[in-house]
Protein backbone atom coordinates (compact mmCIF):
# COMPACT_ATOMS: atom_id res chain seq x y z
CA UNK A 1 0.00 0.00 0.00
CA UNK A 2 1.33 3.45 -0.99
CA UNK A 3 -0.12 4.50 2.90
CA UNK A 4 -0.49 1.49 5.32
CA UNK A 5 -2.32 1.36 8.62
CA UNK A 6 1.14 1.39 10.41
CA UNK A 7 5.14 1.79 9.66
CA UNK A 8 8.28 2.16 11.15
CA UNK A 9 6.97 0.74 14.29
CA UNK A 10 9.90 -1.17 15.38
CA UNK A 11 13.21 0.22 14.65
CA UNK A 12 16.87 -0.75 14.16
CA UNK A 13 17.26 1.00 17.66
CA UNK A 14 14.69 -1.44 18.93
CA UNK A 15 16.18 -4.44 17.82
CA UNK A 16 20.21 -4.12 18.55
CA UNK A 17 19.97 -5.02 22.29
CA UNK A 18 17.67 -7.93 20.92
CA UNK A 19 20.88 -9.10 18.68
CA UNK A 20 23.37 -7.94 21.44
CA UNK A 21 20.88 -10.48 23.97
CA UNK A 22 21.27 -13.15 21.20
CA UNK A 23 24.96 -12.98 20.90
CA UNK A 24 25.75 -13.87 24.46
CA UNK A 25 26.89 -17.03 25.29
CA UNK A 26 23.57 -19.46 26.17
CA UNK A 27 21.53 -16.54 26.38
CA UNK A 28 18.29 -16.60 28.55
CA UNK A 29 14.99 -16.33 25.87
CA UNK A 30 12.38 -17.15 28.12
CA UNK A 31 10.57 -15.07 30.95
CA UNK A 32 13.35 -13.68 32.75
CA UNK A 33 14.81 -10.49 34.01
CA UNK A 34 13.84 -8.28 31.19
CA UNK A 35 10.46 -9.37 31.65
CA UNK A 36 10.47 -8.00 35.32
CA UNK A 37 12.17 -5.21 34.61
CA UNK A 38 9.62 -3.81 31.73
CA UNK A 39 7.05 -5.09 33.84
CA UNK A 40 8.20 -2.56 36.91
CA UNK A 41 9.12 0.07 34.51
CA UNK A 42 5.66 -0.28 32.76
CA UNK A 43 3.73 -0.06 36.43
CA UNK A 44 6.01 3.00 36.71
CA UNK A 45 4.75 5.00 33.45
CA UNK A 46 1.00 4.01 33.74
CA UNK A 47 0.78 4.99 37.69
CA UNK A 48 0.05 1.69 38.93
CA UNK A 49 1.57 -1.02 41.61
CA UNK A 50 1.49 -4.07 39.62
CA UNK A 51 2.03 -5.03 35.73
CA UNK A 52 1.84 -8.78 33.98
CA UNK A 53 3.93 -8.97 30.76
CA UNK A 54 1.96 -11.12 28.42
CA UNK A 55 1.51 -12.60 25.06
CA UNK A 56 -0.92 -10.94 23.46
CA UNK A 57 -3.66 -8.03 24.45
CA UNK A 58 -6.00 -10.62 23.84
CA UNK A 59 -4.61 -13.01 26.67
CA UNK A 60 -4.41 -9.93 28.88
CA UNK A 61 -8.44 -9.47 28.44
CA UNK A 62 -8.82 -13.36 29.01
CA UNK A 63 -6.57 -13.12 32.29
CA UNK A 64 -9.01 -10.40 33.61
CA UNK A 65 -11.84 -12.13 33.19
CA UNK A 66 -10.49 -15.48 34.54
CA UNK A 67 -9.78 -13.33 37.51
CA UNK A 68 -13.16 -12.00 37.96
CA UNK A 69 -14.45 -15.54 37.77
CA UNK A 70 -12.50 -16.53 40.92
CA UNK A 71 -14.43 -14.21 42.08
CA UNK A 72 -18.22 -14.98 40.96
CA UNK A 73 -17.49 -18.53 40.21
CA UNK A 74 -21.27 -18.65 39.16
CA UNK A 75 -21.30 -16.66 36.47
CA UNK A 76 -23.68 -13.76 35.82
CA UNK A 77 -23.66 -10.67 33.79
CA UNK A 78 -20.32 -8.30 32.09
CA UNK A 79 -21.31 -4.82 30.37
CA UNK A 80 -20.06 -4.47 27.15
CA UNK A 81 -19.36 -1.84 24.49
CA UNK A 82 -21.27 -3.64 21.32
CA UNK A 83 -18.03 -1.16 19.49
CA UNK A 84 -14.97 -3.27 20.78
CA UNK A 85 -12.69 -5.94 19.90
CA UNK A 86 -13.53 -9.83 19.63
CA UNK A 87 -11.26 -10.92 22.34
CA UNK A 88 -13.11 -8.46 24.54
CA UNK A 89 -16.38 -10.70 24.54
CA UNK A 90 -14.24 -13.77 23.69
CA UNK A 91 -13.12 -13.86 27.16
CA UNK A 92 -16.36 -13.12 28.31
CA UNK A 93 -17.90 -16.41 26.95
CA UNK A 94 -14.58 -18.33 27.59
CA UNK A 95 -15.13 -17.81 31.43
CA UNK A 96 -19.01 -18.10 31.68
CA UNK A 97 -20.12 -14.92 32.18
CA UNK A 98 -22.88 -13.10 29.81
CA UNK A 99 -22.15 -10.38 27.63
CA UNK A 100 -24.50 -7.45 28.14
CA UNK A 101 -24.07 -5.41 25.36
CA UNK A 102 -24.68 -1.40 25.81
CA UNK A 103 -24.40 1.06 22.82
CA UNK A 104 -21.26 3.61 22.99
CA UNK A 105 -21.36 7.96 22.94
CA UNK A 106 -20.15 8.70 19.43
CA UNK A 107 -18.02 11.48 20.81
CA UNK A 108 -16.20 9.03 22.90
CA UNK A 109 -16.41 6.13 21.11
CA UNK A 110 -16.95 4.61 24.73
CA UNK A 111 -20.05 2.79 26.55
CA UNK A 112 -22.60 5.50 27.28
CA UNK A 113 -22.73 6.16 30.58
CA UNK A 114 -26.88 6.50 30.80
CA UNK A 115 -27.53 3.14 29.55
CA UNK A 116 -24.56 1.46 31.39
CA UNK A 117 -26.17 2.75 34.84
CA UNK A 118 -29.48 2.05 33.64
CA UNK A 119 -28.35 -1.94 32.89
CA UNK A 120 -26.68 -1.72 36.50
CA UNK A 121 -29.85 -0.85 37.80
CA UNK A 122 -32.27 -3.52 36.20
CA UNK A 123 -30.11 -6.69 36.85
CA UNK A 124 -28.76 -7.69 40.01
CA UNK A 125 -26.33 -10.01 38.77
CA UNK A 126 -24.26 -7.88 36.53
CA UNK A 127 -20.76 -8.76 38.07
CA UNK A 128 -18.38 -6.03 36.28
CA UNK A 129 -18.49 -3.05 33.59
CA UNK A 130 -15.46 -4.48 30.88
CA UNK A 131 -15.39 -0.36 29.07
CA UNK A 132 -13.05 -0.10 26.02
CA UNK A 133 -11.06 3.17 25.73
CA UNK A 134 -11.47 2.65 21.83
CA UNK A 135 -9.24 4.74 19.30
CA UNK A 136 -7.13 6.99 21.84
CA UNK A 137 -10.33 8.33 23.08
CA UNK A 138 -11.02 8.35 27.20
CA UNK A 139 -13.99 6.23 27.27
CA UNK A 140 -15.10 7.14 30.90
CA UNK A 141 -17.47 9.94 31.52
CA UNK A 142 -17.08 11.39 34.74
CA UNK A 143 -20.69 10.31 35.99
CA UNK A 144 -20.03 6.82 35.15
CA UNK A 145 -16.96 6.91 36.85
CA UNK A 146 -18.53 8.26 40.20
CA UNK A 147 -21.55 5.80 40.06
CA UNK A 148 -19.07 2.80 39.93
CA UNK A 149 -16.86 3.97 42.62
CA UNK A 150 -19.90 4.91 45.14
CA UNK A 151 -21.56 1.53 44.17
CA UNK A 152 -18.48 -0.89 44.34
CA UNK A 153 -19.02 -1.91 40.98
CA UNK A 154 -16.07 -3.99 39.62
CA UNK A 155 -14.17 -2.36 36.31
CA UNK A 156 -11.94 -3.32 33.30
CA UNK A 157 -10.68 -1.11 31.26
CA UNK A 158 -9.15 -2.18 27.53
CA UNK A 159 -7.11 0.15 26.91
CA UNK A 160 -4.95 -1.86 24.09
CA UNK A 161 -5.58 0.84 21.31
CA UNK A 162 -5.04 3.97 23.73
CA UNK A 163 -2.02 3.77 25.59
CA UNK A 164 -1.75 7.57 27.59
CA UNK A 165 -4.97 8.26 26.75
CA UNK A 166 -5.52 10.85 29.94
CA UNK A 167 -9.20 10.54 32.11
CA UNK A 168 -11.01 13.52 33.25
CA UNK A 169 -8.94 13.41 36.56
CA UNK A 170 -5.42 13.56 34.81
CA UNK A 171 -4.58 9.58 35.66
CA UNK A 172 -3.70 7.41 32.75
CA UNK A 173 -6.56 5.34 31.42
CA UNK A 174 -5.67 1.65 32.79
CA UNK A 175 -5.13 3.27 36.48
CA UNK A 176 -8.80 3.49 37.31
CA UNK A 177 -9.88 -0.27 37.14
CA UNK A 178 -9.55 -3.04 39.13
CA UNK A 179 -7.84 -4.81 35.78
CA UNK A 180 -6.42 -2.88 33.00
CA UNK A 181 -5.78 -4.53 29.56
CA UNK A 182 -2.97 -3.40 26.79
CA UNK A 183 -1.50 -4.45 23.48
CA UNK A 184 1.46 -4.28 22.18
CA UNK A 185 0.37 -5.18 18.62
CA UNK A 186 2.56 -4.05 15.49
CA UNK A 187 0.25 -1.86 15.17
CA UNK A 188 -0.30 -0.06 18.40
CA UNK A 189 0.78 2.80 20.16
CA UNK A 190 3.84 0.41 21.10
CA UNK A 191 4.91 -2.91 19.81
CA UNK A 192 7.08 -6.19 21.43
CA UNK A 193 5.57 -7.83 17.80
CA UNK A 194 3.12 -9.56 19.67
CA UNK A 195 2.25 -9.52 23.43
CA UNK A 196 0.19 -7.11 25.85
CA UNK A 197 -0.02 -6.22 29.36
CA UNK A 198 -2.85 -6.74 32.27
CA UNK A 199 -2.45 -4.37 35.25
CA UNK A 200 -3.78 -3.42 38.90
CA UNK A 201 -3.73 -1.58 41.70
CA UNK A 202 -4.66 -5.20 44.26
CA UNK A 203 -2.14 -7.28 45.53
CA UNK A 204 -3.61 -10.24 45.84
CA UNK A 205 -5.38 -9.68 41.88
CA UNK A 206 -1.42 -9.47 41.54
CA UNK A 207 -0.81 -13.03 43.30
CA UNK A 208 -3.73 -14.76 41.23
CA UNK A 209 -2.61 -13.15 38.00
CA UNK A 210 0.83 -14.14 37.79
CA UNK A 211 -0.44 -17.77 38.72
CA UNK A 212 -3.04 -17.56 36.21
CA UNK A 213 -0.27 -16.32 33.53
CA UNK A 214 2.02 -19.67 33.75
CA UNK A 215 -0.01 -23.05 34.38
CA UNK A 216 -1.71 -21.73 38.00
CA UNK A 217 1.69 -22.36 39.48
CA UNK A 218 2.40 -21.63 43.21
CA UNK A 219 5.84 -20.96 42.24
CA UNK A 220 4.95 -18.12 40.09
CA UNK A 221 3.24 -15.75 42.73
CA UNK A 222 5.50 -13.06 44.29
CA UNK A 223 5.28 -13.60 47.71
CA UNK A 224 7.29 -16.09 49.86
CA UNK A 225 3.98 -16.05 52.11
CA UNK A 226 1.79 -16.73 49.26
CA UNK A 227 3.98 -20.20 47.89
CA UNK A 228 4.55 -20.81 51.60
CA UNK A 229 0.67 -21.07 52.09
CA UNK A 230 0.17 -23.85 49.03
CA UNK A 231 3.11 -25.66 49.85
CA UNK A 232 2.19 -25.81 54.06
CA UNK A 233 -1.45 -27.23 53.12
CA UNK A 234 -0.23 -29.41 50.06
CA UNK A 235 2.50 -31.15 51.67
CA UNK A 236 2.85 -34.50 49.74
CA UNK A 237 3.23 -32.26 46.57
CA UNK A 238 6.68 -30.72 44.87
CA UNK A 239 6.50 -27.04 45.86
CA UNK A 240 7.81 -26.47 42.56
CA UNK A 241 4.98 -28.18 40.80
CA UNK A 242 1.72 -27.23 42.66
CA UNK A 243 -1.01 -26.15 40.26
CA UNK A 244 -3.34 -23.59 42.23
CA UNK A 245 -6.28 -23.40 39.69
CA UNK A 246 -7.10 -24.25 35.68
CA UNK A 247 -4.96 -21.93 34.30
CA UNK A 248 -2.78 -21.27 31.06
CA UNK A 249 0.13 -20.22 29.50
CA UNK A 250 0.37 -17.10 27.85
CA UNK A 251 3.95 -15.68 28.75
CA UNK A 252 6.31 -13.98 26.77
CA UNK A 253 9.69 -13.20 26.13
CA UNK A 254 12.89 -11.40 27.16
CA UNK A 255 13.40 -10.51 23.65
CA UNK A 256 9.58 -9.15 23.89
CA UNK A 257 10.50 -7.41 27.37
CA UNK A 258 14.06 -5.60 25.17
CA UNK A 259 12.19 -4.19 22.60
CA UNK A 260 8.99 -3.27 25.32
CA UNK A 261 11.72 -1.57 27.16
CA UNK A 262 13.00 0.62 23.64
CA UNK A 263 9.39 1.19 22.62
CA UNK A 264 8.76 2.30 26.16
CA UNK A 265 11.32 5.57 26.11
CA UNK A 266 9.44 7.17 23.14
CA UNK A 267 5.79 6.58 24.10
CA UNK A 268 5.45 10.01 25.08
CA UNK A 269 6.75 11.55 22.30
CA UNK A 270 4.70 9.40 20.05
CA UNK A 271 1.63 10.00 21.94
CA UNK A 272 2.02 13.76 21.39
CA UNK A 273 2.63 13.74 17.70
CA UNK A 274 0.11 10.92 17.15
CA UNK A 275 -2.74 13.73 18.85
CA UNK A 276 -1.19 16.34 16.79
CA UNK A 277 -1.74 14.23 13.41
CA UNK A 278 -5.10 13.49 14.63
CA UNK A 279 -6.26 17.50 15.40
CA UNK A 280 -4.72 18.52 12.08
CA UNK A 281 -6.94 15.79 10.19
CA UNK A 282 -9.80 16.72 11.54
CA UNK A 283 -9.54 20.28 10.66
CA UNK A 284 -8.66 19.59 7.25
CA UNK A 285 -11.35 16.64 6.29
CA UNK A 286 -14.65 17.30 4.49
CA UNK A 287 -17.83 18.50 6.94
CA UNK A 288 -19.46 15.40 5.89
CA UNK A 289 -17.73 13.53 8.50
CA UNK A 290 -18.49 13.76 12.61
CA UNK A 291 -15.73 15.83 14.25
CA UNK A 292 -17.18 16.58 17.53
CA UNK A 293 -14.57 13.82 19.27
CA UNK A 294 -13.86 15.04 23.08
CA UNK A 295 -9.91 15.17 22.70
CA UNK A 296 -9.07 16.31 26.16
CA UNK A 297 -6.06 13.98 26.75
CA UNK A 298 -6.33 11.73 23.67
CA UNK A 299 -3.64 9.51 22.27
CA UNK A 300 -5.07 8.92 18.40
CA UNK A 301 -4.85 5.30 17.42
CA UNK A 302 -6.29 6.09 13.89
CA UNK A 303 -8.18 8.43 11.43
CA UNK A 304 -11.85 7.87 12.63
CA UNK A 305 -13.82 8.55 9.22
CA UNK A 306 -17.51 8.01 10.14
CA UNK A 307 -20.12 9.73 8.15
CA UNK A 308 -22.61 11.87 10.13
CA UNK A 309 -25.94 10.88 7.87
CA UNK A 310 -26.18 7.76 6.22
CA UNK A 311 -25.18 7.43 2.35
CA UNK A 312 -24.71 4.25 1.40
CA UNK A 313 -23.59 5.68 -2.02
CA UNK A 314 -20.93 7.71 -0.76
CA UNK A 315 -19.38 4.85 1.19
CA UNK A 316 -19.14 3.06 -1.88
CA UNK A 317 -17.24 5.72 -3.38
CA UNK A 318 -15.22 6.57 -0.63
CA UNK A 319 -14.13 2.63 -0.17
CA UNK A 320 -13.79 2.74 -3.73
CA UNK A 321 -11.59 5.81 -3.62
CA UNK A 322 -9.22 4.96 -0.68
CA UNK A 323 -8.39 1.18 -2.66
CA UNK A 324 -7.66 2.80 -5.65
CA UNK A 325 -5.35 5.82 -3.91
CA UNK A 326 -3.70 2.87 -2.33
CA UNK A 327 -4.62 3.88 1.16
CA UNK A 328 -5.32 0.74 3.69
CA UNK A 329 -8.16 1.24 5.68
CA UNK A 330 -10.70 -0.88 7.86
CA UNK A 331 -14.39 -0.61 7.34
CA UNK A 332 -16.46 -0.54 10.36
CA UNK A 333 -13.78 1.06 12.56
CA UNK A 334 -12.67 -0.98 16.02
CA UNK A 335 -13.07 -4.56 15.59
CA UNK A 336 -14.89 -4.50 12.10
CA UNK A 337 -18.01 -2.76 13.38
CA UNK A 338 -20.75 -3.78 15.69
CA UNK A 339 -19.66 -7.08 17.48
CA UNK A 340 -23.64 -7.88 18.01
CA UNK A 341 -23.22 -8.44 14.16
CA UNK A 342 -20.26 -11.14 13.92
CA UNK A 343 -21.28 -14.68 13.62
CA UNK A 344 -19.68 -15.80 17.18
CA UNK A 345 -22.18 -13.42 19.11
CA UNK A 346 -25.24 -13.04 16.50
CA UNK A 347 -25.73 -16.98 15.86
CA UNK A 348 -25.77 -17.83 19.67
CA UNK A 349 -27.73 -15.32 20.81
CA UNK A 350 -30.02 -14.80 17.44
CA UNK A 351 -30.21 -11.72 17.29
CA UNK A 352 -32.28 -9.75 14.53
CA UNK A 353 -31.27 -7.40 12.53
CA UNK A 354 -33.86 -5.12 13.54
CA UNK A 355 -33.23 -5.80 17.22
CA UNK A 356 -28.97 -4.91 17.11
CA UNK A 357 -30.06 -1.82 15.10
CA UNK A 358 -32.49 -0.61 17.90
CA UNK A 359 -29.81 -1.19 21.37
CA UNK A 360 -27.21 -0.25 19.26
CA UNK A 361 -28.21 2.54 16.79
CA UNK A 362 -24.36 4.23 17.11
CA UNK A 363 -22.62 1.51 17.34
CA UNK A 364 -24.18 0.53 14.01
CA UNK A 365 -23.94 3.23 12.03
CA UNK A 366 -20.35 3.23 12.17
CA UNK A 367 -20.87 -0.40 11.25
CA UNK A 368 -21.98 0.78 7.90
CA UNK A 369 -20.68 4.31 7.81
CA UNK A 370 -17.85 4.17 9.71
CA UNK A 371 -13.63 3.34 8.97
CA UNK A 372 -10.17 4.23 10.10
CA UNK A 373 -7.23 4.96 8.60
CA UNK A 374 -3.77 4.86 9.59
CA UNK A 375 -2.09 7.48 12.24
CA UNK A 376 1.43 6.94 12.99
CA UNK A 377 4.37 9.28 14.75
CA UNK A 378 6.81 9.80 11.69
CA UNK A 379 3.74 11.07 9.69
CA UNK A 380 4.37 13.92 7.86
CA UNK A 381 2.16 16.89 7.82
CA UNK A 382 2.19 17.04 3.95
CA UNK A 383 0.78 13.43 4.16
CA UNK A 384 -2.43 14.39 6.16
CA UNK A 385 -2.91 17.64 3.52
CA UNK A 386 -2.48 14.72 0.74
CA UNK A 387 -5.12 12.60 2.82
CA UNK A 388 -7.14 14.96 2.74
CA UNK A 389 -7.35 16.01 -0.55
CA UNK A 390 -8.26 12.55 -1.66
CA UNK A 391 -11.35 12.72 0.86
CA UNK A 392 -12.35 16.10 -0.65
CA UNK A 393 -12.05 14.41 -4.06
CA UNK A 394 -13.98 11.51 -3.52
CA UNK A 395 -16.97 14.13 -1.98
Amino acid sequence: MKYPLMRNNILAEDLRPVIDLLSTQDPRLTSGPKVEEFENKWSEWLGVKYSLFVNSGSSSNLLAVALLKERFPEGGKIIVPAFTWSSDISSVFWMGFEPLFVDISLDTLGLDGKQVIENLEKYNDVRAVFLTHAQGINGLDEKLSRYLDSHEIYLIEDVCESHGTKLKDGRKAGSRGHTSCFSFYYAHHMSTIEGGMVCTNDLDSYEALRMLRSHGMSREAKLESTKDFWSRNYPDLNPQFIFTRPAFNVRNTEIGAIIGLQQLKRLDSAIKKRAFNFNKFLDLIPDVFFKDFQLDGQSNYAFNLILREPDPELMIRLEEGLTASEIEYRKGSAGGGNQMRQPYVKDMFSFSDDFISRVTPITDHIHKYGLYIGNFPDLKESEIEWLSSVLHSLI
